[in-house]
């Protein structure tokens, strides 16, 4: 899921889930059940740079090695507009 308009979405299915709401999930142990609180707060950084694709100027971010470990990470964005994903190395 991504955030986009005050809320996460995923680009798979359309499903939603708005910001700061806490979501109550019931885990299975030992036979009890156990609330787990869990706070969504948006994670992903956002940087300025221009989509190839549509042209927009924001984006959001991450750094991976992909490569071995005395090369440069990728960072690989994706467009808070269109969600087109690109990378650079």
């Amino acid at each position: 899921m991504f955030p986009k308009d005050g809320q996460y979405v995923c680009s798979q299915c359309g499903d939603t889930v708005e910001f700061g709401k806490a979501q109550i999930t019931v885990t299975e142990s030992t036979g009890k059940d156990v609330p787990v609180m869990e706070e969504d707060v948006a994670t992903l950084p956002k940087t300025r740079i221009t989509c190839e694709e549509c042209g927009h100027t924001e984006a959001y971010f991450v750094i991976r090695q992909t490569r071995a470990a005395d090369e440069p990470e990728t960072r690989i964005y994706r467009c808070c507009k269109c969600n087109h994903s690109w990378r650079e190395y």
